[in-house]
């Protein structure tokens, strides 16, 4: 009977382990650690210190052991860590003076306040590996949306059941639009994490320009694979929303897919912000154009730079369309310096009557600078050499180096004129997978095209001042510029 009560009690022990494993989400070997942590820590309490403290686990984890590891030695000072040799060789019979021995430990004769100690430990031990697993789960989704529940209000903050871990939304990180009730659906994106007493904290936001960036990742496919671009988001919470958008890709309308089929895209974003307003448009290089743009839904006749070392601009729109392009309390232009990072001065055409509004040729140039670093981010790479190319043979890309026909256009040309099939080590099924690459991936101006606009010269039909066809306003008196076909 006491070997089948035995076998219980073990088998009893594998089985809490596996429990704890399962429902803290903690790794055995963490919950091992804590045990044998706890083990010592009533030890220290018996005996003062557990320096000497063994403690070994079964291989089916069906028992545990614990063993003081004392010196052998003639007349004992301290113990806690010595034995006498008389004693030791009752346990071994072949042990000298010396050596170390392994007494097994009986915990049931421990004091009670060591075994509260050891369970205290243990606790606290277990509670420490399930936050730092949670920590781990989940400090890389900061930045990502989470969906959860309304659970309570506390002080303004709505906390919010996420399953595992809670999560709190504050009031400044709330829209003024919401109001929630219990069990409410909250889909939120994760600010931060926080330790708690109970696990972690995540800390969520629903007024970020982020969340809406995400959003709109989840409604517009083409954002999610890269071929539309985010420039950037501006936001007042609750009332209006700026999205600024370039492609990578041409012919591809960033605006139009944005929206979606009948609006269809852009209105589930409205409705998951509960009804904010959102302006969608097309980023541009120009700064004359984007701030056009940035001011939307309001019309605008003529955007002037009036200092691009301050970043201060005027723009010009119809008597009808002052209000709109301000906004109500300042808000759609308050929004669009935002966005753009430029003061705008707004006036009608009536207020800028007699004023003059003569752009120098210098500070347009500094204003397309001021923009270019950004441009060049938006923009896409330019692949110019072999290498470059996505899925090319690194072997055949270092041969053709080898041979000073890594450059594309280079590679072309040799391609055509024979060279290329000469290189040593490239076999003609090479040439013709590195044709197609390019194919697919490289597009080459024509020549004909350039050679022909490059003939012919234009004039500001205001001034008379020589512009080109990349020009949308005159570089002397600023006049906007339509080049229409014959």
């Amino acid at each position: 009977m006491p070997k089948k009560a035995s076998a219980q009690v073990k088998e009893s022990m594998a089985d809490q382990i596996r429990a704890v494993t399962e429902s803290k989400g903690v790794s055995e070997e963490s919950v091992k650690r804590t045990i044998e942590n706890a083990i010592k820590a009533a030890y220290k309490r018996t005996y003062g210190q557990c320096d000497n403290c063994i403690v070994k686990f079964s291989d089916d984890l069906s028992d545990v052991l614990v063993y003081s590891r004392k010196t052998i030695v003639d007349g004992v000072y301290d113990p806690s860590l010595e034995i006498e040799l008389e004693d030791a060789l009752k346990l071994s019979s072949e042990c000298e003076e010396g050596d170390e021995i392994d007494i097994l430990e009986d915990p049931k004769t421990w004091e009670r306040s060591a075994v509260s100690t050891g369970k205290q430990t243990a606790h606290q031990g277990l509670n420490e590996s399930f936050k730092d697993n949670l920590y781990a789960e989940y400090k890389d989704k900061v930045g990502e949306i989470i969906i959860g529940y309304y659970q309570r209000e506390h002080n303004g903050s709505i906390y919010v059941d996420l399953g595992k871990v809670e999560g709190v939304l504050p009031g400044k990180y709330q829209s003024p639009r919401e109001v929630y009730e219990k069990n409410d659906r909250i889909k939120a994106l994760i600010t931060d994490i926080k330790r708690t007493n109970n696990g972690i904290q995540l800390v969520l936001s629903r007024t970020s320009p982020d969340f809406v960036e995400k959003i709109l990742e989840l409604e517009v496919p083409e954002i999610a694979d890269k071929t539309i671009g985010v420039f950037k988001i501006v936001r007042e919470p609750g009332y209006r929303t700026k999205i600024a958008v370039y492609s990578n890709k041409a012919g591809v309308d960033p605006v139009g897919s944005c929206v979606g089929l009948k609006g269809q895209r852009i209105q589930n974003v409205i409705r998951e912000l509960e009804g904010e307003k959102i302006d969608v448009f097309r980023y541009d290089e120009d700064p004359h154009a984007f701030i056009a743009n940035a001011l939307s839904p309001a019309q605008v006749s003529r955007v002037v730079i009036l200092d691009s070392e301050k970043r201060e601009a005027l723009a010009i729109v119809s008597d009808e369309g002052f209000s709109l392009a301000i906004g109500k309390q300042g808000q759609n232009v308050r929004l669009a310096n935002r966005l753009c990072d430029w003061s705008i001065d707004v006036k009608t055409e009536e207020q800028v009557a007699g004023m003059d509004l003569t752009e120098n040729d210098t500070s347009r140039r500094a204003a397309e600078e001021l923009f270019g670093g950004a441009a060049a981010d938006a923009g896409e790479d330019v692949i110019s050499t072999v290498a470059q190319l996505p899925g090319v043979d690194e072997r055949v890309a270092d041969l053709l180096k080898s041979a000073g026909l890594d450059d594309i256009e280079v590679f072309v040309n040799a391609v055509n004129d024979g060279t290329a099939q000469q290189v040593e080590g490239i076999s003609a099924d090479d040439i013709e997978a590195l044709s197609k690459i390019i194919n697919e991936n490289v597009e080459f101006a024509d020549e004909s095209d350039e050679a022909e606009n490059s003939e012919e010269e234009y004039f500001c039909p205001d001034c008379g001042a020589k512009i080109t066809l990349d020009m949308k306003h005159c570089p002397k008196c600023g006049v906007e510029l339509v080049f229409e076909e014959d």
